[in-house]
């Protein structure tokens, strides 16, 4: 059989398959507005986002203590949970690409550093419980990106040789992890970035620039010892 894409496919999930940041950004403008301070702009939370919850916090409340920034860390979880898939949306191409890996015979998952429970409640909102082959969040196991532990459980646990597979991020804790598991690795420019994140010095296999460029078959990267299909 001649596939198109890997066998499986797994994904990152803010800044990867989804543009998180508007949700984000209504999280941390209500905590902001119940403190006092005016709104945030989407353009000055938006790198932040692949970083996580710590990291946007810091970008909100600069000038606050991190012990204090830290007990805030369940309060943002709360009110997220709230705003959930209310104003962001996956990235432009990406339906596309997951039919046409879908299409193909293959699998797409993710795994995200997101909390497990959070994950979960968004894939029906998205129209992906029954398509998402395997989802693994942050807390789902001992270990978390960039640990490569999380890649290596999800091929596992579907069967599939590592080397069959590919992972695509945003962030260079994907790739770090990818690359320590061995796995192909494809990065996503279209996510989230710092002003001074280099990510051509990731590491990853393949840089690309927007999804639909994944639906070209040479795109991909493959590892030598890929096995037949």
């Amino acid at each position: 059989m001649n596939c198109t894409f890997p066998r499986l496919v797994l994904f990152d999930l803010d800044g990867t398959l989804l543009d998180s940041a508007p949700d984000m950004l209504a999280t941390v403008n209500v905590m902001r507005a119940e403190r006092g301070a005016a709104p945030m702009t989407l353009d000055a939370l938006r790198p932040h986002v692949s970083k996580g919850a710590r990291a946007m916090l810091a970008a909100a409340f600069a000038d606050m203590a991190n012990e204090q920034r830290e007990a805030l860390v369940p309060v943002f979880l709360a009110q997220y949970e709230l705003e959930l898939a209310k104003h962001g949306s996956p990235f432009d191409g990406i339906e596309r690409l997951l039919g046409a890996i879908e299409a193909d015979g293959g699998r797409w998952g993710i795994v995200t550093n997101k909390p497990e429970y959070l994950a979960k409640q968004l894939l029906p909102m998205l129209g992906w419980q029954t398509r998402c082959a395997i989802l693994i969040g942050g807390d789902t196991l001992p270990q978390r990106k960039p640990h490569p532990l999380p890649l290596l459980h999800a091929a596992q646990t579907l069967y599939v040789a590592v080397e069959d597979c590919v992972y695509v991020g945003d962030d260079e804790r994907d790739i770090v992890a990818a690359r320590s598991a061995n796995m192909p690795s494809v990065v996503a420019l279209w996510g989230y970035r710092l002003p001074d994140d280099e990510p051509a010095e990731w590491g990853g296999d393949v840089l690309v620039e927007a999804p639909q460029d994944l639906l070209d078959a040479a795109i991909w990267p493959r590892k030598l010892s890929e096995s037949a299909q």
